[in-house]
């Protein structure tokens, strides 16, 4: 008999892994992306004092749009981008989820580099 394996405990052995070893400060906060079938969002955190600073996501009223595709991912990037500018925030650590770095994650990674943060 095969088995296979379920995708949702993977992505969160991996997440856990790399949570390991990335971590956010008030100085380059960590930019965490969730991703569902219909929404993505994103926030930046500092993780010392466990704090949200900044957040952007494809439910909020001011986003137009089917949230569940690549240019609702890139539009969230800049969304983020731009309320991390607001907070005084230019450089952040990355951390995709445990998500493969491809598709929807890899386009909010580019809208936020284009709306001019660091990482």
């Amino acid at each position: 008999m095969v088995t296979r394996k379920d995708a949702s405990k993977e992505r969160q052995k991996r997440h856990r892994r790399v949570r390991g070893k990335v971590s956010g400060t008030a100085a380059r906060p960590r930019l965490c992306v969730t991703r569902s079938l219909q929404h993505i969002y994103a926030q930046l955190i500092d993780d010392v004092k466990g704090v949200t600073l900044a957040a952007a996501s494809s439910v909020e009223k001011e986003f137009e749009g089917y949230g569940g595709n690549v240019e609702a991912a890139k539009k969230v990037g800049a969304m983020i981008a731009a309320r991390g500018k607001e907070a005084g925030i230019n450089e952040v650590v990355f951390d995709r989820g445990g998500n493969v770095y491809h598709g929807r994650v890899q386009a909010l990674a580019d809208g936020a580099r284009e709306g001019g943060l660091q990482f």
